[in-house]
């Protein structure tokens, strides 16, 4: 369809053309037949002359050929342009028919009298056929078409109103306005949108769904935003006076019913953007002190508090909305300091407060209030919001770890008693055990029956013991294996200790004996103090969750335990096993820690001096015990995250 017009166009300008040669011819035509006519009553223009004007006007020209022919001519005022032609045995009728066709005149005759003027084309004066506006509108689809080549924007809007029955104004500033484009079955407000864009003005639907078409209003520009659609933004440039200022721009648009801001500043005044953004978004402030400084600044989309403090951060200026009006001033001004309480929900104040950098507590007042675990801030409120949103960050739930550790004691005690013993006591009688171990005692009776038997098989008289006299024999051995189970539960705040410790405590006594001199004699005095000593089992477990709910346990073990228990007062001896240990486990996942294992031997013997030391003879003439003890210790630990 394009192509069509366009050709068409350029058939009508060809004719045009063509017409205007041709009406040329016939207008020239009729001049020589009209000098032709006047020539038989006045001779002078069939004469021939003989004339050379160099620079002269076309005035001094024809009344040079009138001089000389003997012809009244009379020149338009309106005709002084120069002349330079030379003309040799050349009529006057054909100079003055050649001067019309060259110069674009006109020859008028009044009887003898030949009137020169200019030329005016008659066909101006008859109105042009209106020219066509190609619109066209789609009922159903609401679709607009439009294809204009420099057509009056008035025309286009009456016609657009005709054919859609949707009313387009154009104001007075736009009567002359002239608009191009080429749009094919759009909707009816993107074409209206995308004509505005096409021809540098803009296109407002009022609440009572008019379409008017306005001009740019000063530092207004069309641009194609974020969201890829066309729209209108002002632009700011700062005075020429001002060297280092640079070119700002500060523009909102709706979104999502919310009218936010944007900006492109380059080293610009803090001040101006302040300006810029309350006028854009019709905002009411009041400015205390002259805002300095210079500012680089590119956002989009954003709102006016948030704008003013990304401008007011890192300088002494702040803010403050009262009833719909900004105070904007510094931050020390009484009235634009303010206060907000923290209610923490998951973490205690004595926490919180130690995590609060020093810096920012030096522009902040800060009150604890324990009984409701809440932070009372006084400042601007741009520390507040700094400070509230840190704590926010950290005023998280802690999770509490339970810990479940299961101890089990392996006791294996092996214990080999051996000896005899003989001696002189009343009411002694024969007897004890033979089995499971050998424990029994020979009477004097006894003892000499054994005796007078060795004699008669040996032929040794080995004699008789005394009425009171015994013996007694020994060889015992016990095996003891006990086990002892602690189930105990423990439960920790996330990055806190969970101790553990299972023990006794013995004590001893210590005897301190004191001199004290005189001029006679020295006393002393002893002293006995009881001291205690400590064998336990300690558990020091510290969990930190991670992110995944995986635990890392760092477990601390003391095992401590007495070997014996003397019975003279002196310190028990102990025993003494440590270890520590990092590792990750899963929530709820076991783990076990063996190894810890300690053996105790103790050996005691008693006999007669000098024979209880001889080699086989001490077997005789000594009883002796030993003690042999094996502990095991196994742990079994549990965590388990609680939230």
């Amino acid at each position: 369809m394009h192509n069509k017009f366009t050709r068409l166009i350029l058939l009508v300008f060809i004719i045009c053309l063509a017409s205007r040669a041709y009406s040329q011819q016939g207008r020239i035509a009729a001049i020589q037949k009209k000098l032709d006519s006047l020539s038989k009553n006045v001779p002078g223009l069939n004469q021939k002359v003989q004339l050379n004007v160099i620079g002269g006007t076309v005035q001094q020209y024809l009344s040079g050929i009138a001089s000389s022919n003997g012809l009244s001519i009379s020149v338009d005022p309106k005709l002084n342009f120069a002349i330079s032609d030379s003309y040799n045995d050349i009529t006057a009728a054909n100079i003055l028919t050649f001067l019309a066709q060259k110069y674009n005149l006109d020859v008028s005759i009044v009887g003898a009298i030949i009137y020169v003027t200019p030329y005016q084309d008659p066909a101006q004066f008859i109105k042009p056929v209106p020219k066509q506006i190609d619109v066209k509108y789609n009922t159903v689809d609401n679709a607009l078409s439009l294809a204009l080549n420099n057509d009056s924007l008035v025309a286009v809007a009456k016609k657009i109103t005709q054919v859609s029955g949707k009313n387009v104004v154009v104001p007075n500033s736009l009567q002359t306005k002239h608009v191009s484009g080429f749009i094919e079955a759009a909707p009816f407000e993107t074409a209206m949108d995308k004509l505005a864009y096409a021809n540098e003005i803009k296109v407002v639907k009022t609440n009572d769904n008019f379409f008017v078409f306005q001009p740019l209003d000063e530092n207004e520009e069309l641009y194609i935003n974020g969201d890829k659609s066309t729209a209108v933004r002002k632009t700011f440039r700062q005075p020429s006076g001002n060297g280092n200022a640079g070119a700002t721009g500060v523009f909102s648009r709706m979104v999502n019913g919310q009218k936010l801001i944007s900006a492109d500043a380059v080293n610009s005044p803090i001040l101006s953007l302040v300006k810029q953004a309350s006028q854009e978004l019709s905002k009411s402030y009041s400015i205390y002190t002259d805002l300095k400084g210079n500012i680089d600044i590119h956002v989009t989309d954003i709102t006016y508090d948030q704008f003013l403090d990304l401008l007011f951060r890192g300088t002494n200026y702040t803010f403050q909305n009262e009833n719909g009006i900004y105070l904007i001033g510094d931050k020390s001004i009484e009235g634009l300091r303010t206060y907000k309480a923290i209610h923490l929900q998951n973490r205690s104040i004595d926490t919180i407060v130690n995590m609060i950098p020093a810096e920012w507590k030096k522009a902040l007042e800060i009150k604890e209030f324990r009984e409701q675990n809440t932070i009372l801030l006084s400042g601007s409120i741009a520390h507040i919001k700094e400070t509230e949103a840190f704590i926010k960050e950290l005023d998280v739930l802690v999770p509490v770890v339970m810990i479940e550790v299961t101890m089990i004691d392996f006791h294996k005690t092996r214990t080999v008693s051996t000896g005899i013993s003989a001696g002189v006591s009343d009411s002694v009688k024969t007897g004890g055990t033979i089995l499971p171990g050998v424990g029994f005692t020979f009477s004097a009776t006894s003892v000499n029956s054994f005796l007078s038997s060795l004699s008669k098989n040996t032929g040794v008289n080995l004699g008789h013991v005394v009425p009171n006299f015994y013996v007694s024999l020994q060889a015992l051995e016990n095996n003891n294996n006990v086990d002892v189970r602690s189930v105990p539960k423990l439960s920790a705040l996330n990055g806190h200790s969970a101790t553990l410790s299972l023990g006794n405590k013995r004590y001893y006594k210590d005897v301190t004996q004191n001199f004290y001199p005189s001029a006679t004699t020295t006393a002393s005095i002893f002293s006995n103090v009881y001291k205690e000593v400590d064998a336990d089992l300690s558990i020091d477990i510290k969990p930190v969750v991670s992110g995944d709910d995986q635990v890392t346990l760092a477990i601390k073990v003391n095992v401590s335990d007495f070997t014996s228990i003397p019975t003279d007062g002196s310190p028990p001896p102990q025993s003494v096993n440590k270890f520590e240990t990092s590792l990750r486990v899963h929530n709820e996942d076991t783990i076990l820690l063996g190894g810890i294992e300690r053996t105790e031997n103790d050996l005691s013997a008693s006999g007669t001096p000098i024979l209880s030391r001889i080699p086989i003879l001490k077997w005789i003439f000594s009883n002796r015990t030993k003690t042999t003890q094996k502990v095991t210790t196994v742990l079994f630990i549990k965590s388990t995250v609680l939230r």
